[in-house]
């Protein structure tokens, strides 16, 4: 149990790296494209960008919740593990195609798009990059620091050249093709290292593995969709039906929000397969005290600094951020607690049905406060943080109540 616990250990520390990159290092391109780019442009771009996190939720389809529980329990499975990996590949194949089609008649039939096509086709790379990373697989394996170096020299360099090549408003084009070399060149790499280190081979797999992966999933897909109404979808309505420049101040907060929650959902991450293969509750309740105070802590500070944050992040044309940031700072308090009991306790010990049923109920009590403030005409960047963390909360309550009905916590294993 000991190299179990070390096990976890270490891939906790590698996605926690993973995690670094893919959300602070990005922020620290962000002051500087705010103030280049300007409000309008920046909110366009990041508005191109909220719009592909549905064409990644539906690539991913749920496969990183289903597919990763899926290999840790075939790890030690060659064949199963196969099947596993080109079954997963190919429906992502498919759906990557799907999503494509829909993005170019979307793009043809939404003027406010339409005028600005190219930088959506350009942030779709971001999606290609996404579909073909498996960090799925390596999670399942507990094998993260495989990838973590190559992984982060990828997305470095990429992040370097942005400040390299984008020195004005017009050079606006550039930031989405720029941030998807970095999720190709990492899609690459990874593939690499699945199929020549881990032994993972690609064919074009039968109907009945594909069925199986597809069916198995979608439970988990519907979660995911349920998820990306009460967060992508926000900055998208404000895209739509507000202006890009009450996006960039949406996203200036945000950013920082998911880089808060994004530094700590690596323990998440790593704790999933741990608690779905060794059932041990109590190493899982020491680090769950350790990671909810440390994010206490976090984001009083984030609360009490945040006007300093916007301030120096983004310069004083981002100051009306703040507000946001305060609120999602409080809201950090509910998601970071509510991660860690969902998927990585529920979920792992089966009763993802439950797991996945709070951010359903919580996805219509979203849509419901959503169009209840576009009926009366109270649609902004505060009201909307707002439900957000009305949302969040109705989500955790019920994952509490599940874990209360099940006993999850009172059986531990050594």
């Amino acid at each position: 149990m000991r190299a179990e616990k070390k096990n976890l250990l270490e891939n906790f520390v590698s996605l926690t790296a993973l995690q670094i990159v893919s959300y602070v290092i990005p922020l620290v391109s962000l002051p500087y494209l705010s103030r280049v780019l300007g409000v309008e442009k920046f909110g366009l771009v990041f508005f191109a960008f909220a719009f592909m996190s549905y064409f990644i939720m539906l690539t991913d389809y749920g496969f990183g919740l289903s597919a990763t529980r899926e290999v840790a329990v075939n790890r030690h499975n060659t064949k199963n593990l196969s099947n596993i990996f080109s079954a997963v590949m190919f429906i992502k194949f498919i759906l990557l195609t799907v999503s494509f089609v829909l993005l170019c008649i979307i793009i043809f039939f939404i003027p406010k798009l339409r005028e600005n096509w190219l930088v959506f086709m350009l942030s779709f790379l971001m999606v290609v990059g996404n579909a073909i990373y498996p960090v799925w697989f390596f999670q399942g394996l507990e094998r993260m620091k495989y990838i973590t170096f190559l992984n982060i020299l990828s997305k470095m360099i990429f992040l370097v050249l942005i400040f390299i090549f984008v020195k004005r408003e017009s050079d606006y084009i550039i930031v989405p093709l720029l941030n998807s070399m970095g999720f190709l060149v990492a899609g690459a790499i990874g593939m690499y290292f699945a199929i020549k280190h881990l032994g993972a081979k690609l064919y074009i797999p039968k109907w009945t593995a594909i069925k199986k992966q597809f069916k198995y999933s979608s439970e988990f897909f519907l979660s995911r969709v349920s998820v990306s109404v009460y967060t992508n979808t926000n900055t998208f309505c404000l895209g739509l039906i507000g202006s890009t420049v009450m996006v960039g101040y949406y996203v200036a907060a945000e950013k920082i929000y998911s880089a808060l929650n994004g530094l700590q959902s690596p323990l998440g991450s790593a704790l999933y397969p741990f608690v779905a293969k060794n059932k041990n509750i109590k190493t899982y309740k020491k680090w769950f005290k350790v990671a909810v105070f440390c994010n206490v802590v976090t984001c009083s500070i984030v609360f009490i600094f945040a006007q300093e944050f916007i301030t120096n992040f983004y310069g004083l044309d981002m100051t009306n951020a703040y507000h946001v940031l305060r609120i999602f700072s409080v809201i950090s308090l509910v998601v970071f607690p509510s991660m860690l009991v969902g998927y990585p306790l529920i979920g792992a010990l089966g009763h993802t049905k439950e797991a996945n049923r709070s951010v359903i109920v919580g996805s219509v009590v979203h849509i419901a406060g959503l169009f209840t403030l576009f009926i009366i005409n109270k649609m902004n960047i505060y009201s909307i943080a707002l439900m957000v963390l009305i949302t969040e909360s109705v989500v955790f309550g019920i994952r509490v109540y599940s874990i209360w009905k099940y006993k999850l916590l009172e059986t531990s294993k050594e």
